[in-house]
């Protein structure tokens, strides 16, 4: 399957370069996009790609391929759209939107979201064992630990080509139509405390919001949100699942500790399923899956295989055979609801304005 690859930052050259690299049996990179010239450059020439933009767009146009990966950071909303408008199918990384509105305005086409956890082995593992426990019901409560040290860190083994010859002119303008779709889901008075409460759920956190989905549903409550310590600082939150049972989740920056971990307990009526995951970065370090049962046996299960590989071969059988995603755009709107009324919750308890469609 021909494909475009859209953003060459550092999730795509720590991550997808290798694996499309080594899955040429499932893709070829057919063309490659990004704002800086010397970032595309350097990524079409690792992966054999003859087409490199600056402009989706113009990549768009040009075509020569069959679907699109849409890699780069920031909202995806309008760059999804064009691309589901130009009959391409989608693989998009999180968050598929910073709105509701821009994912209202998605034409119909074929999209799938990357939250590349769902697809890890030992979350399926754990998915199979609560079935058989009894499902959502058995649950008394999913809690989850986010240690994250500084991107740099987790990137210092990757060796990443950095460039500089985006106009700065660009960059201020762009970011500035973030900050205009932050406004319209906060609105506009929302201050930075808030708004960072809903860019690092949007940006982070909507991983865990994306596992809470798979293993109960989205929460049906958010009790409680607090955040403290200097920016990103830490985020604490918690409320009730649709079944049974509650949630939290403890979200912290730590610049300088030493390696990035998340952990996720399932605590049920019989025990307790542990997931502990490795930094995204770090390609086959496995997740392990710890089984808590009777007579308090610990079992510990680990695979090898990729998520992120899983996912990007989830997508070939999505393209090619009609599979379906385990997000869609459904499934990703509900994120971002989830992470409006975390935003509207904390705003509330502070006292601080909230607008726009977290109101």
């Amino acid at each position: 399957m021909r494909i475009a690859l859209v953003g060459c930052g550092a999730v795509t050259q720590a991550v997808y370069v290798p694996l499309l690299s080594r899955r040429r049996d499932l893709f070829e990179v057919s063309a490659v996009c990004d704002l800086s010239p010397a970032l595309a450059g350097a990524v079409a020439d690792r992966l054999g790609a003859a087409g490199r933009h600056t402009s989706l767009t113009g990549m768009l146009a040009a075509g020569g391929f069959d679907a699109v990966l849409m890699l780069a950071s920031g909202s995806h909303g309008e760059p999804v759209r064009l691309a589901l408008a130009a009959g391409y199918p989608v693989l998009c990384e999180k968050p598929l939107a910073v709105t509701r509105a821009e994912v209202a305005a998605l034409p119909p086409g074929r999209l799938m979201v990357g939250y590349m956890k769902q697809y890890d082995p030992a979350v399926r593992r754990a998915e199979e064992l609560l079935a058989e426990l009894g499902g959502p019901a058995a649950i008394r409560s999913v809690e989850v630990t986010v240690l994250h040290p500084s991107g740099e860190s987790q990137l210092a083994f990757a060796n990443l080509t950095r460039a500089d010859d985006v106009d700065p002119a660009v960059v201020t303008s762009l970011r500035a139509a973030e900050h205009e779709l932050v406004s319209r889901a906060l609105g506009v008075e929302a201050p930075d405390a808030v708004r960072g409460v809903y860019e690092i759920t949007l940006g982070s956190i909507c991983h865990d919001l994306s596992l809470l989905r798979r293993f109960t549903g989205s929460p049906t409550e958010i009790s409680e949100v607090e955040a403290w310590g200097a920016g990103p600082g830490s985020v604490e939150i918690s409320g009730a699942l649709p079944v049974a049972g509650r949630f939290s989740i403890r979200w912290h920056y730590l610049e300088d500790y030493p390696a990035y971990r998340e952990t996720v307990a399932i605590h049920h009526d019989r025990g307790t399923l542990e997931l502990v995951f490795p930094s995204p970065y770090l390609m086959n370090a496995p997740t392990t899956l710890t089984v808590v049962s009777g007579a308090e046996s610990r079992t510990a299960w680990r695979s090898v295989t990729e998520a992120f590989e899983v996912q990007l071969a989830a997508f070939h059988a999505f393209v090619n055979e009609g599979e379906p995603p385990l997000t869609d755009a459904a499934g990703a709107l509900a994120d971002i609801v989830t992470a409006q009324r975390i935003a509207a919750r904390y705003a509330v308890r502070h006292g601080l304005p909230i607008g726009g469609e977290a109101a």
